[in-house]
Parts: structure tokens; sequence; C-alpha cells
């Protein structure tokens, strides 16, 4: 049963089978994992580990799916470096005290820039952190953007051509807003673009569950942990040679 089972009405599937959507797309020969945004700013901590009332709602507020996705994307980042995938990772940056270069999140979320302008100061960068169970690893990527995409002002692309990459693996938050976004902007590149499920949350599970079904129709294929490993087993113990430190792109900390 798909996320988004109990959503979706046969008429509404039946308009988007009548347009031809929700074909497979597949996957290629040389993948890369990229894991967007799972940092502290999104997930909070982890409420089984501290004791925290996961349905309290706070700025962070994602719920236990958010600690969920994080420990099933810990386990398809051990298939990932098994094959010798390579793996990104983006997170937030810190801005200016003036907020000047947060452009129009400083409209449609000025919280973005107060949380960012209090952590500066009080020398606290656990928000653009990435959590602790999935921190990078030598040799993996960590960019740093300041728009939803994980293209938009990154060397990704560039990455991407060099490692000869022909399929992005896609998990992290949220759904709607910079999952959906880099997805798009990797079909529009025309890579082969799969979403792991369960390694994707977001702060309303009808909003993630329509995204789901919405990226799955036109831009990528929503996949399962299960799947994904496996054809990552599939592959073999990668070729390419591990760097000797993690590649940290962008302005912010991690």
């Amino acid at each position: 049963m798909a996320v988004w089972d109990r959503y979706v009405g046969e008429a509404d599937r039946a308009i988007y089978d009548a347009a031809g959507f929700g074909q497979r797309v597949g996957q290629g020969h040389s993948p890369a994992l990229v894991v967007i945004d799972v940092t502290y700013s999104f997930c909070g901590r982890d409420p089984a580990a501290d004791g925290q009332n996961p349905d309290e709602v706070t700025a962070h507020h994602h719920g236990i799916d958010a600690w969920d996705a994080v420990h099933a994307t810990a386990e398809l980042l051990v298939q990932a470096r098994a094959s010798g995938t390579p793996v990104f990772y983006t997170a937030g940056l810190d801005y200016r005290p003036d907020g000047r270069d947060a452009g129009r999140w400083q409209d449609k979320n000025p919280r973005l820039v107060s949380d960012s302008v209090r952590r500066t100061q009080s020398g606290d960068y656990s928000g653009n952190e990435i959590v602790a169970q999935i921190q990078p690893m030598p040799g993996d990527f960590v960019l740093r953007k300041a728009k939803p995409s994980a293209f938009f002002g990154t060397p990704l692309q560039a990455f991407l051509t060099d490692l000869g990459v022909d399929t992005l693996l896609m998990c992290g938050v949220t759904t709607s807003g910079c999952v959906r976004a880099t997805v798009i902007d990797g079909f529009s590149h025309n890579y082969r673009v799969n979403v792991v499920e369960e390694c994707t949350f977001d702060r309303s599970a009808l909003v993630h569950a329509m995204n789901l079904f919405d990226i799955d129709r036109k831009y990528a294929d929503v996949v399962s942990l299960a799947d994904t490993t496996s054809y990552l087993r599939g592959l073999g113990a990668g070729s390419r040679p591990e760097a000797a430190v993690s590649h940290h792109v962008g302005n912010g900390r991690s």
C-alpha cells in the first residue's frame, strides 16, 4: 500500500492514467545518493533518545516520522557506501544579522533568519548541523544551499557530471519543499530520479503523501528502501576511490 492510497481516489487516478502519467524511469548503472537537509533545524532532537514528546508542536516539529526517516536513511547509507555510490548531503547556511542574504525567505518565513542570527550570536551552529546518526563520512560531499533545490547555487551538477552519474537516489526533508525542488531539477537535467519513500518526511502527513503521489506520477519513481538497497547490492563494490576528507562546499558550518 502506497502512502498516498488513503488520500487518492479512483477518479483522481483515472485522470493521471488517462493523461499517460506514472510510467517508470527505472535506474541506471551509476547512481548517487542525495540526502537533503536532514539537520537539527528540521528534525529537532531524537525524542526516543532525549525523552521528548514526539507530539509536541515546535518550530522544528516533524513528529516521530522525522526520526523514523533518519534511521531508515542510516540503513540506506550503509549500502550506498558499500557499493561505492557517491553520497551528497545538503544543509542550510547561517544568514547575516541583517537578513539581506536570505532573499524571499525573509518574507515567507522570517523565523529562519531570526533563528540563524540567534545561533550565530550564541555560537551554537547545531541547527544547520547534519544529525549525528547519519553524519557525513570521509569521501562524502556536503553542499551548503540557500534555496530549496540542491542544484540552485551549488556545484552539484558539476560533481555529478565529473562522476558520470546517471541516477539520483533522493531522500530527506521536506518532501513538498527541498526534496520536490531537487527532484524537479534532477528531472530537468535528465537524470533518472528515485525518491526513497521511507527516507523522506514533511511537517504534514497529507502534504507528504500528496507530493509523493504527484512526484511519482510526473517526475520520478517513488521506491521502497528494500528495493533501493537491493538495487545497490546488485551494483557490487564500487571502483571509485574515496577522497581522504569530506568535501564541504559553500558557506556556513557543519
